[in-house]
């Protein structure tokens, strides 16, 4: 991309920057001023070195404004003790101004870090699953727990640095012109190739970290999908297999992470040549100078001292410009979270709800997934309020979309889907989700204790409503049997508990709600005959009185519902009372294998 066509971008980059930092304006300007401070405060370090030479060691009278604290007459010893006073002084100051400022950008830091991964973090919930469907998991909290990070960089270890170095620089240079314009002249023949120098370093630098951080995400995924199921990897044996995954994704990076790094070495080194050379020039001259009487041996020092000052202004600006692009590089991948907008909109006019009967009407529904395709076509049904129903369809015939369209996690193409023959897009999201408690497969527990993950749904239910919920759930008893009781932590994903006690923590959050539709994805796939037959008889008494969806492959489950949906490849095959006419609609040989219907433990097997 070139400069022109980057311009712009810049342009809206530095408004969003501004924008996420107005919280901090104030603590930013406070840093500045701070760091202007240390300017004169190092450019004065230099002068005692002049008075011990030039009014100490030589004969020459201490400058005016210091006359008024020793005599002319007074011993050289006295000039020295004023020239070690003044050192001494100046390096408290300046030592008091480091503390301060590092407390202040410590603060402001954390801060700008602080508030900007809420804001990411808030944003992302809000999105609708299509959006983390396209970005993942692993890629959003990357760029939400590291990339975010650079908010601080940007500005307490770039912006202002680079601002404050600059205004030092003119500082000093109009010091060292007051004293030998020759030698100013040398730092600004070295300024402008320094700045080529850094704008060339910072766009290879920009380059190579966005490569690094996508192999970065690549890693990070790898490793969370092994960790994440550990078991089925030692399952099946592939620890050497996601080990080479592990290494090939660090490999890559590592080489990167080296070309990058070799890149910005070289930069230094160039650098530091540049500025060597200035230094060099500015010694020759500045000794002819001595020679010919312009200036005092204690001007020469003085100068020095001020020429290498004046060179660390430009060794900051050019060495922060290559890292200014490294963290710009993680903050757009961060602000481009901010840039879409959730698909899932809530009309001016929607309009909250305390609790609805639970009459569902799908009328002409049709969805279809931007990756994968159509996914449901021309679905129409009606589901009387109180009403149980068995949801049954080979995997991708449509179930789990029409839940998901059902709780307005997605939108559909086309149709309408009614709650008490009102468009689900006219309720509030927040209202409309209340109104729903959904049991999955395979449970959603938190790393909290027992107590918070069943008030989940409700967290200002009492401990009384709590505890009744889990009898309820026939989960009171092994939670009291449990060291801590209500109190006990769960472990990462409720590890610490056996499949069937996460569901009745499940469903026991479920009764706390006292949602008016409850919607079972396959709740009791995942657990044996006894656990089962536990958690049926918890959940028939949730179900009383409340509209049910029930998607199921274990036709046990299904076995007494008031009406079975059947679903194949995205259309509705049948909508029926009649049990056995389901199951006839859904087994035919090319599509699943049956046994025993009278079995309770019937399944549906897809042999495809």
């Amino acid at each position: 991309m070139n400069s022109a066509q980057d311009f712009p971008d810049r342009r809206a980059l530095l408004r969003q920057l501004l924008q996420v930092a107005r919280p901090c304006w104030l603590h930013l300007a406070g840093i500045f001023l701070l760091n202007l401070i240390a300017a004169p405060i190092t450019l004065l370090l230099a002068f005692p070195l002049k008075i011990v030479v030039d009014s100490v060691i030589g004969r020459q009278p201490l400058p005016h404004f210091l006359r008024t604290l020793a005599p002319a007459t007074a011993a050289k010893s006295a000039n020295l003790i004023i020239a070690a006073g003044l050192l001494l002084g100046l390096s408290m100051a300046l030592n008091l101004q480091a503390y301060a400022s590092w407390l202040l950008q410590t603060w402001t830091g954390e801060k700008l870090v602080l508030d900007f991964r809420s804001r990411l973090f808030w944003h992302a919930q809000r999105m609708d699953l299509l959006f983390h469907d396209r970005r993942g998991m692993n890629d959003l909290s990357y760029r939400i727990q590291y990339d975010a990070a650079a908010i601080q960089y940007i500005f307490i270890q770039g912006a202002i640095p680079m601002l404050s170095s600059a205004l030092s620089f003119l500082a000093m240079l109009y010091v060292t012109m007051r004293i030998d314009s020759s030698m100013a002249a040398i730092a600004l023949v070295l300024a402008p190739v320094l700045f080529l120098l850094a704008r060339k370093s910072g766009r290879r630098a920009r380059d190579g970290w966005d490569g690094i951080k996508k192999l970065d995400s690549s890693a990070m995924l790898v490793l969370q999908e092994t960790l994440s199921f550990i078991r089925a990897v030692k399952a099946f044996g592939q620890e050497p297999f996601e080990d080479q995954r592990f290494r090939l994704r660090s490999r890559q990076r590592m080489a990167e992470q080296v070309r990058v790094a070799s890149t910005q070495a070289l930069f230094h080194v160039m650098i530091s040549t540049a500025l060597a050379c200035g230094t060099a020039a500015a010694l020759f001259i500045g000794v002819r100078h001595v020679d010919a009487g312009v200036i005092t041996l204690g001007d020469l020092l003085l100068v020095m001292a001020y020429m290498a000052q004046l060179y660390e202004p430009l060794r900051n600006i050019s060495g922060k410009l290559p890292e200014l692009q490294t963290w710009l590089v993680s903050i757009r991948r961060a602000l481009a979270l901010l840039e879409g907008a959730p698909e899932l909109i809530e009309p001016r006019n929607a309009t909250p709800t305390d609790r609805v009967a639970g009459d569902i009407t799908f009328c002409g529904v049709s969805f279809t997934y931007p990756a994968s395709g159509r996914a449901l076509d021309n679905v129409s049904f009606t589901i009387p309020t109180g009403t149980r129903v068995g949801i049954l369809g080979a995997s991708g015939s449509g179930k789990s979309t029409l839940i998901n369209l059902l709780t307005r996690f997605y939108d559909p193409c086309e149709g309408q889907v009614l709650l008490d023959r009102r468009d689900l897009r006219n309720y509030s999201l927040a209202s409309l989700r209340q109104q729903f408690s959904i049991m999955l497969q395979e449970p959603v527990i938190f790393s909290a204790t027992i107590a918070e993950n069943i008030a989940y749904g409700r967290p200002d239910a009492s401990r009384a409503e709590i505890m009744e919920a889990a009898r309820m759930a026939s989960a009171h008893g092994f939670i009291t049997a449990l060291p801590q009781g209500y109190d006990t932590p769960v472990g990462d994903g409720g590890c610490r508990l056996s499949g069937g006690q996460r569901q009745r923590l499940a469903i026991a959050r479920a009764f706390l709600k006292n949602a008016p539709v409850l919607i079972f994805d396959e709740p009791t796939s995942a657990v044996d005959i006894q656990t089962e037959q536990e958690i049926m008889r918890a959940t028939e008494k949730l179900m009383h009185g409340r509209t049910t969806l029930i998607v199921a492959h274990r036709l046990s489950t299904i076995r007494h519902c008031d009406l079975l949906l059947v679903l194949r490849k995205g259309r509705l095959r049948m909508a029926t009372t009649d049990f056995k006419a389901a199951i006839r609609e859904i087994t035919e040989p090319s599509f699943f294998e049956i046994g025993n219907e009278d079995n309770p433990d019937f399944t549906l097997r897809s042999v495809h």
